[in-house]
């Protein structure tokens, strides 16, 4: 069996794992009831990822506390809001997940302090340890008193033996990680008290010690209690974090101080450390885009597992199972979290184990489903995944009657509703005009950074061979062949095309999609005219590759018109351009391009660039003409992806999703 060393038991205190993988918190926002408890959402969600063969569930962050932070209902659950009902509904998930041989964890916040995001939890004043700025609002913090730092450490204490009572089988505390309060309180730079929780590093972290005696006396010293640690911040200053590979210097905690306190912790009766690096300073670190390298916390959990002699957990794009392997083979980490794969995938360690690699649906690191709704909607979803805590709502409809579904366009929208249809019993057929089927996947996915998007092109490709799909490339279908051929529904997902406009020297004018699949060489210098995420993308893959780029954008910021893009990804995104040596000229009106100058208006003052090519990279329009010549003459025809409205890949997903379940 390949990957046996991911399949062997594991403990976590006197807790035995199955396997070495284990689900990674994630924000529940949307799992919770209006009383605290978990909603069908949350428990069908995490009974899912149970069912698909994870060792470890550690659910998203809970609360306990109802005083200091108080939250609005419902929102995340709570273990002390309303006692009976959170153990009456936390025994209904943990008996599903203990049926399939899985432990489950409650992550229990110790609160959110300078860092909490206003959408999700309400426009409470912020606390901190000290009078410090709040991480995202114009306002300075409240500094705890030491009786609400007893009232969180008991509430704490509180919920884990209400969480127990609801058959967990285990605590994660939520955390010296990320920035959270705990971490606030052990990090100096946020920490500026004199009292006994503040000055020494065994002061700072005296509020951590208390969480995890407080829990050990109510719950016994053999309940398993986790720790959530960042074992290095990654900060050079307020509101400004470090990219990899950049030379700074440490405002927060340093490796040293990082491998110092692990040991501490430890000591204090914590039985595992769930290890990454980063603060809400450094979003970019504890939830890497794709322009973090996969694997990324390995060197991190290594030299916590060499200082410490309990489980090390290690998440941080670690999809690959071969990497996966190596690093329990190495002795790098014990445990291996994933957190947004098994929101692509919940079958993930299953397949696996099967030997179904190529099944796997892989997370391409958006974070368009899971944090930017988390962010924007309160709600925790995943771009690929239009079931992902959504499961009872989005099962599989039964097929009345099984029809032959003609499917026009091979782009993920039609991909993912032939897919659907042939699921479900239906008789789909797919045309693509080109040669390969992922549409707009293949041009995104040239960068090495977004190798994830080829990735999804070659699982649909898989996925339709396996559910027998009839797929016909190099095929343009018109409208009289629709009208001959005896279809009982029609998809028309026949995507968009890059948007032009004439320059000039228009032999030296290309659109991305050409420059990023090499069918047109950009030259040695070039100007990308659009900043938004495929300019800018573009822009970096170039710079990384030895060119010279300037991005000329007509509005007053880059990315200001892209949807519910999470803050790591946009904030690494920013500070990568200039980074790499990228020009950016914003507020600017490109006029023409001749004998190798580029010319723009900036207010209403003529500039030029000299440059080798021009890249266009001003948006999409819908190509949907198939579509009008066919709507009142096919009885049941359907328009999706970006032929409808062009948007990005989650919603070409989830749309086809939706119609292919219905049809």
């Amino acid at each position: 069996m390949k990957y046996k060393n991911l399949f062997t038991p594991v403990q976590i205190g006197n807790v035995t794992l199955k396997n070495r993988f284990a689900l990674a918190p994630m924000g529940p926002l949307g799992l919770a009831d209006a009383q605290g408890g978990f909603n069908q959402r949350g428990i069908d969600y995490y009974t899912e990822r149970a069912k698909g063969g994870t060792g470890l569930i550690i659910t998203g962050v809970t609360f306990s506390d109802c005083q200091v932070e108080t939250q609005s209902m419902p929102n995340c659950p709570n273990s002390t809001y309303n006692p009976v009902h959170f153990i009456r509904t936390g025994r209904e998930m943990t008996e599903r997940v203990h049926a399939y041989g899985s432990k489950i964890f409650l992550m229990m916040s110790g609160g959110f302090g300078r860092v909490t995001i206003p959408t999700n939890l309400g426009e409470f004043p912020p606390v901190a340890p000290s009078a410090i700025p709040h991480r995202w609002l114009d306002k300075t913090c409240r500094p705890l008193t030491k009786e609400e730092i007893r009232s969180i450490v008991k509430s704490f204490g509180d919920g884990a033996y209400n969480a127990k009572r609801g058959g967990f089988d285990g605590i994660e505390v939520h955390a010296v990680h990320e920035g959270y309060l705990l971490d606030q309180f052990a990090i100096s730079m946020f920490n500026q008290r004199t009292d006994e929780y503040g000055g020494s590093l065994e002061n700072r972290l005296r509020f951590a010690r208390e969480v995890v005696e407080e829990i050990k006396s109510r719950c016994g010293e053999d309940f398993p209690v986790v720790l959530r640690y960042s074992v290095k911040s990654m900060i050079k200053d307020w509101r400004e974090g470090a990219l990899p590979g950049e030379d700074f210097e440490e405002k927060g905690r340093d490796t040293q101080e990082g491998l110092e306190a692990a040991k501490l912790l430890v000591s204090y009766g914590y039985d595992a450390l769930d290890t990454d690096v980063g603060t809400y300073d450094a979003w970019w670190w504890n939830h890497p885009p794709m322009y973090q390298e996969k694997g990324l916390f390995r060197p991190y959990c290594k030299m916590v597992k060499e200082v410490v002699d309990v489980p090390v957990l290690c998440a941080g794009r670690m999809d690959n199972p071969d990497m996966a392997s190596e690093a329990v083979e190495d002795g790098t980490c014990d445990i291996v979290s994933l957190g947004r794969p098994l929101l692509a995938d919940p079958d993930y360690v299953n397949k696996l184990r099967a030997g179904r690699r190529e099944e796997i649906r892989p997370c391409i690191s958006c974070q368009e489903g899971c944090m930017g709704r988390v962010q924007e909607y309160s709600m925790i979803n995943c771009a690929v995944n239009p079931q992902a805590a959504r499961e009872r709502v989005t099962s599989y409809e039964p097929v009345r009657k099984s029809k032959k579904v003609l499917v026009v366009g091979g782009g993920v929208a039609g991909c993912e509703a032939a897919r659907v249809l042939a699921v479900r019993g239906h008789m789909p057929v797919l045309f693509e005009k080109t040669g390969s089927l992922g549409g707009n996947l293949i041009p995104g996915g040239a960068p090495a950074f977004k190798e994830d998007d080829l990735e999804l092109a070659k699982w649909y490709e898989t996925a339709l061979k396996k559910l027998d799909v009839p797929v016909h490339l190099h095929t343009e279908v018109r409208k009289e062949d629709v009208l001959k051929a005896e279809y009982d529904a029609v998809i028309v997902a026949t995507g968009s095309s890059p948007k032009v406009f004439p320059l000039g020297d228009d032999s030296h004018v290309y659109t991305a999609a050409q420059v990023l699949t090499k069918e047109k060489d950009c030259g040695s210098s070039t100007v990308v005219v659009g900043g938004g995420l495929v300019g800018c993308e573009t822009a970096l893959w170039l710079a990384q590759n030895g060119k010279q780029v300037t991005i000329v954008e007509a509005l007053d910021s880059l990315m200001a018109v892209n949807g519910p893009l999470c803050h790591a990804n946009k904030d690494m995104l920013e500070r990568l351009i200039p980074y790499n040596g990228i020009d950016v000229v914003t507020g600017a009106k490109v006029t023409g391009f001749k004998n190798g100058t580029l010319s723009y208006l900036i207010r209403d003052e003529e500039e030029q660039i000299s440059c080798d090519s021009v890249i266009l990279s001003v948006g999409y329009r819908e190509e949907n003409m198939l579509y009008q010549d066919l709507q009142f003459d096919v009885p049941e025809i359907y328009l999706l992806g970006d032929a409808k409205k062009v948007s990005n890949i989650m919603y070409a997903i989830w749309d086809a999703f939706e119609v292919a379940n219905h049809i």
